[in-house]
């Protein structure tokens, strides 16, 4: 615990005298002490000054304890400040009433000072219990968010498989997840995929993932070959609850072929140079889940000058508007009309445009990826 004089106790009672006397037991402690008479100016204080923990009274003139408590769990910038009761009242149902309120402790009066300084230590330990707690998640989430990123290819570090992507993840540990990769000689993988949660073990699924693919999506294999054995893999290491979608297309410029092949994802839209853009829809059993799985697959002949792009539903999703993905697809293939003539470098950008309203609140990672043969 770190040294005392770098924490601050507020003190809000109406009694002058237990405010003066409480303050010179703190401070002796080796406290800030600071002090209010009243439930507003103790509010205002609590807002602007951030004290490490509160003392409250219950009855006060004008706002008593409880209306103070609920004003201060209300606003964000207090919410979490321990609260303890020092109060007069001694029934049980003002007690009950104080802890639903949110109250870490309750002293009664009289008290006595070590009663107060002993309880205050123990809460401002288990505040910094807390608050490490919280700070140790993040870093760790931050430090995930961080190898995820680090394990997205970018479009200048494989400028031969021509693509742009456009990545936006809601929490610090992204579900959804890419990757490009170099088959053979004029031959790319194009694989994207949407891990379920939002959790710390995603960021390490999406690693294994990356892992597999490499040793799995190799010349020999077909793309329903590679998600086979991907599957066959992950069914036994995945736990219960996680599975993953994916789409995977395998480009082979020397044959002029796409081969894609669908796992419960969103279906990959074809945009000819000559003709009108479709979705390429297939049926297919998601991954991790099953050990018997089936994936339909499909080759599409291709020109130089065609695109396809590959999303994940969070882009189409939109819970405000009660749109499901089947749905959102229909808009996704009009907008894809639209980025013909774009630089496939600014075509994620542009069709994210297309389709996302500004207001729109994500709840869901989001993918783009726009390729051109």
């Amino acid at each position: 615990m770190p040294d005392n004089k770098s924490f601050s106790i507020l003190i809000i009672d109406d009694n002058v005298l237990n405010n003066k006397l409480m303050e010179m037991a703190l401070t002796k402690e080796g406290y800030r002490v600071l002090t209010s008479s009243d439930g507003p100016t103790g509010r205002h204080i609590a807002s602007e000054l951030h004290p490490d923990l509160i003392l409250l009274d219950i009855i006060m003139p004008g706002e008593n304890g409880f209306e103070v408590i609920k004003k201060l769990k209300k606003n964000a910038e207090t919410a979490s400040i321990p609260i303890i009761f020092i109060t007069g009242k001694d029934d049980l149902d003002t007690k009950i009433q104080s802890f639903n309120f949110g109250a870490v402790d309750y002293i009664t009066k009289p008290f006595h000072t070590l009663e107060v300084i002993a309880r205050i230590r123990l809460h401002l330990k288990l505040s910094l219990a807390t608050n490490y707690l919280i700070a140790s998640q993040t870093k760790k989430l931050k430090q995930i968010h961080t190898t995820q990123q680090s394990m997205l290819i970018s479009s200048k570090s494989l400028p031969k498989a021509n693509f742009a992507v456009w990545y936006k993840a809601l929490l610090e540990a992204g579900g959804d997840f890419y990757d490009i990769f170099q088959i053979s000689e004029e031959i790319y993988g194009y694989f994207i995929a949407d891990v379920s949660g939002h959790d710390i073990a995603t960021g390490f699924i999406t690693a294994a993932v990356k892992v597999l693919l490499k040793q799995n999506c190799l010349p020999m294999y077909s793309p329903m070959e590679s998600m086979q054995m991907l599957n066959n893999i992950l069914t036994d290491q995945l736990p219960g609850s996680k599975y993953i979608t994916a789409c995977y297309a395998k480009l082979n410029r020397k044959s002029r072929r796409l081969t894609v092949v669908n796992a419960g994802h969103p279906p990959l839209i074809f945009i000819p140079k000559e003709r009108e853009a479709f979705l390429v829809e297939l049926t297919g059993d998601v991954i991790g889940m099953f050990k018997n799985t089936c994936f339909e697959s499909i080759d599409i002949k291709v020109n130089k000058g065609d695109r396809f792009v590959m999303i994940t539903d969070g882009v189409i999703e939109n819970p405000q508007k009660r749109k499901i993905w089947t749905k959102g697809m229909d808009e996704i293939k009009a907008a894809c009309e639209e980025i013909r003539d774009v630089p496939i470098q600014d075509a994620p950008e542009k069709l994210k445009n297309l389709i996302i309203n500004n207001n729109f609140t994500p709840e869901d990672d989001m993918v783009i990826l726009c390729a051109e043969v």
